[in-house]
């Protein structure tokens, strides 16, 4: 277990430096207002990663709320910003700190890059519409991103051994059937506040673009 936690902190270390943009560090030291939406964006994600729930000890499901986290600040932006919530929850005795790279690897880094693909590719091959961006861009791209997630830390705690894949699939996998829904409806009622009282927060909404009369 020790070969694993190590292996996440040296993935995440290198995601935070790959992720690392000194003009976001600029805009938010001289910007007040982005610095107000950075600190609630990160008190938002810690009450949702705090909330936990499962029906085996050690196999617990959140909320992620990545993919509205990708689409108002950008994927980089996004892995940064996730730093504070999981100091919180290391801070509150929620999270072993050993245990934080691999969390924030899977939980932060993998959706924040997952759900700006599903964005990228909305964009470049659908058309430009409001419905598209809330539905495609927002709904059904926080509920691909937590499934995909679920995936990805079911085969960790099947490789490394901290549980059988029958229980894995029995008391994790199959919470993904009962999850993607209020994911992705979380994500999407989000995203369509934001498209209609705050567009200058999402950093992939273009007016223009989006809410052109001749698309």
């Amino acid at each position: 277990m020790v070969y694993w936690q190590g292996l996440g902190w040296a993935c995440l270390l290198v995601a935070l430096w790959f992720c690392w943009t000194p003009v976001a560090w600029q805009k938010m030291h001289q910007d007040k207002g982005y610095q107000h939406l950075v600190f609630a964006s990160a008190m938002v994600l810690f009450c949702l990663w705090a909330l936990k729930a499962g029906i085996s000890e050690g196999l617990d499901i959140h909320f992620l709320g990545m993919t509205v986290l990708t689409l108002c600040h950008g994927p980089r932006i996004a892995v940064w910003i996730s730093v504070f919530p999981l100091a919180l929850m290391v801070g509150f005795g929620l999270l072993p700190w050993q245990d934080v790279g691999l969390y924030a690897f899977t939980t932060a880094v993998i959706p924040a890059f997952v759900s700006y693909a599903i964005f990228w590719l909305s964009y470049q091959y659908l058309s430009h519409h409001l419905f598209i961006y809330i539905f495609v861009a927002g709904f059904l791209n926080a509920a691909f991103t937590l499934v995909f997630h679920l995936c990805v830390v079911s085969a960790g705690y099947w490789i490394s051994g901290l549980h059988p894949w029958g229980t894995i699939v029995d008391n994790y996998l199959i919470l993904a059937l009962l999850m993607w829904f209020p994911e992705g409806l979380l994500n999407g009622m989000a995203v369509t506040l934001l498209a209609v009282y705050r567009p200058h927060w999402l950093r992939t909404f273009y007016d223009k673009e989006y809410l052109s009369p001749e698309r």
